[in-house]
């Protein structure tokens, strides 16, 4: 039985970028005759300081402690058929650890974000020497094969390899199904992300105080990432990522936005935001970057806002027809189940995977 040890930073079920990458896939390798093992490197302690400012201390035993589970795996590959690393094996400049995973096993690179761009959390700017962004482009070149997120991320990695898929984030539709709630008074107008990503949403203040002045009591706003966040003229106390309630609290959503920046880090992302919303019948109204304009067609699926008078007038549409909500929220769902679901792809991850050890 071929054997995969999956590397990567966060334990199960904490990471979004994991979850939706490859920790989906876990079971279905399993039923087709892979053995996975998962090796991860920070604690519920560590994510209690990690991303905040400060605590140099604590950060400092982390990177040690980091450096020890990857000897440890290093020590161990030999026992594995492909090592699969997702973003980097371990938070340091160097890419020490993956050139030697490379050399003693088939090796999968998995990423999906611009990661060759610096792109550092506030609570960690001063440990920013810490990022070596150009050591993207060196572990791709090590990798047996690369799996990139889209085809602005896979069009980068061709450049230093010629084995490159391209496996959309994907949802797992069984899971994401909407939860019926109560008649409600008001639509909400909601987003999901996290602390780091919280900077996308703030760009969507001030369009959405021009929709709370044209529409008042009809609507309100909902965020989830955060309960750090607070805005009293939107009248918003953001609230923390829960995966056991994320399905119930994205249902009480009735629109879902994904407001985004047109820059080079932005072209990297997968539109898993507005993917999740779709999956759940969530009207969604994106930026048209990157692969956004791939999964929204305007005004069948979803609709994509390239000016703030777009965002105003398109939400404004959604919020005064039932009607339009249901349509875009019904094929929105569709277009993730063919294309973005687990079901759509879990034979191509198969398929991969199995042309890597040549059987």
């Amino acid at each position: 039985m071929p054997r995969v040890l999956f590397v990567a930073a966060h334990r199960l079920n904490r990471s979004p970028s994991q979850r939706f990458r490859f920790e989906q896939y876990l079971d279905f390798l399993r039923q087709n005759g892979f053995e996975c093992d998962f090796s991860w490197l920070v604690s519920p302690t560590d994510d209690i300081f990690l991303y905040k400012h400060g605590h140099y201390f604590h950060k400092f035993f982390f990177l040690l402690k980091s450096y020890r589970i990857r000897q440890y795996d290093l020590k161990h590959i030999n026992n594995y058929d492909i090592v699969f690393v997702q973003r980097e094996a371990i938070m340091f400049p160097s890419v020490y650890f993956e050139k030697a995973f490379s050399k003693r096993s088939k090796m999968i690179f998995d990423f999906d974000d611009a990661i060759w761009m610096m792109d550092v959390s506030d609570g960690n700017k001063h440990w920013k020497w810490l990022k070596n962004p150009a050591k993207t482009s060196q572990i791709i070149r090590f990798s047996n094969m690369v799996f990139a997120g889209n085809s602005y991320l896979a069009d980068y990695a061709k450049r230093f390899n010629k084995n490159v898929k391209i496996i959309p984030t994907t949802i797992d539709t069984e899971y994401h199904r909407r939860k019926t709630s109560a008649a409600k008074e008001k639509i909400c107008i909601g987003w999901s992300g996290s602390t780091t990503t919280i900077k996308h949403f703030c760009m969507a203040e001030n369009f959405l105080q021009k929709i709370k002045e044209k529409f008042a009591d009809k609507i309100y706003f909902k965020l989830i990432g955060s309960d750090a966040y607070e805005n009293t003229q939107l009248d918003i106390k953001g609230i923390k990522w829960n995966i056991q309630t994320e399905i119930e609290d994205l249902s009480e959503i009735d629109i879902g936005i994904m407001p985004l920046p047109d820059d080079e880090w932005s072209k990297g992302k997968c539109g898993f935001k507005g993917l999740q919303y779709m999956s759940l019948e969530i009207p969604t109204i994106m930026s048209p970057v990157g692969v956004n304009t791939e999964i929204i067609e305007d005004g069948v699926n979803g609709f994509l806002a390239y000016s703030e008078k777009e965002w105003i007038e398109k939400l404004s549409l959604l919020i005064e027809s039932e009607s339009l909500r249901k349509k875009l929220g019904a094929n929105g769902r569709k277009t993730v189940v063919e294309k973005y679901s687990v079901e759509s792809q879990k034979n191509n991850y198969l398929e991969f995977f199995n042309e890597l050890i040549g059987k």
